[in-house]
């Protein structure tokens, strides 16, 4: 048996050992579920809206031999209990589990990489932990999705549609709210499958799809980009068919990033839609080993 000397010498040994060497404790989380995979530097992974990480799980396979990945899933969507996720407004609460996530499991700069969605909440992250993120990138995301749109677009423009598409999810139905969609003429061009389409996905709690959505619908992060430090990664859908609306994503894709102090990388997926990493794999991996480089 260990004797006290041996036991303070071990203490004090902890103590003094920096925060990234010291044992991780379990995260416990009524927002987010997160899975750690692999080793390496650190990435996050966010899924979006009805998804879970299973949408990683290509990336993941080809990531996980030289990078530690933590795959995020939020609760409430796919098969996980929503728990707290049924309660008053979702993505800033979930965007700061997930900063509490680096904290506690003392991640050293990670990169974070988000999907629709989940690239709505890394730059929630790299906007209120600027110091703590080393780079970002958005897949498929707008800080504002109606500037997806029209540059132009306003919050009163769409908040409208948001309710509907709210109600719509907590009392008619996932097929309901596409075609009440139609039924009013949405035209989102190239932003229609990132706003409409996710829904159904994998499903999850109505409750919280429908606040999700009407979030992702509403919120404008626009005004927080000066505040993110980290380099960003823009990565998109993109048809050089004109008769296609991916073939004018560049345009509100860089006027969407405009307010970032250090000017964003663009990479346009071709062939790709809203789910550009199953739509493109091999693409959108080349892009993520640029983007990590």
């Amino acid at each position: 048996m260990p004797n006290r000397r041996h036991l303070l010498s071990g203490a004090l040994a902890l103590a003094a050992a920096p925060a990234a060497a010291r044992p991780r404790q379990a995260f416990v989380s009524r927002r987010i579920v997160v899975q750690t995979r692999g080793e390496g530097p650190d990435v996050i992974l966010v899924p979006g809206l009805a998804s879970t990480a299973a949408v990683w799980s290509g990336t993941a396979a080809r990531l996980a031999g030289t990078r530690r990945l933590h795959l995020v899933s939020v609760r409430g969507f796919g098969d996980l209990a929503p728990q707290a996720n049924v309660e008053g407004a979702l993505l800033g609460a979930v965007a700061g589990d997930i900063r509490r996530y680096i904290a506690e499991q003392a991640l050293q700069g990670p990169a974070i990489i988000g999907h629709s969605m989940g690239g709505q909440l890394a730059l929630r992250v790299a906007a209120d932990a600027p110091t703590w993120v080393s780079r970002v990138m958005t897949v498929d995301s707008s800080p504002f999705f109606p500037a997806l749109v029209s540059p132009q677009a306003t919050l009163s423009d769409v908040e409208p549609l948001a309710r509907v598409a709210y109600q719509a999810i907590q009392f008619l139905g996932d097929e309901a709210l596409r075609a009440r969609g139609r039924g009013m003429g949405m035209d989102l061009g190239g932003a229609s499958d990132a706003l409409m389409g996710a829904v159904g996905w994998q499903g999850g709690d109505r409750r919280v799809l429908a606040q999700a959505l009407y979030e992702v619908m509403t919120v404008d992060l626009r005004r927080r980009l000066p505040e993110i430090v980290a380099p960003v990664t823009v990565v998109y859908g993109w048809s050089s068919d004109r008769d296609s609306p991916r073939s004018r994503t560049d345009a509100l894709f860089r006027a969407a990033y405009a307010g970032l102090p250090r000017p964003a990388t663009f990479e346009r997926i071709e062939g790709a839609e809203h789910m550009v990493m199953i739509d493109q794999p091999a693409r959108f991996l080349a892009a993520v080993e640029r983007f990590l480089a």
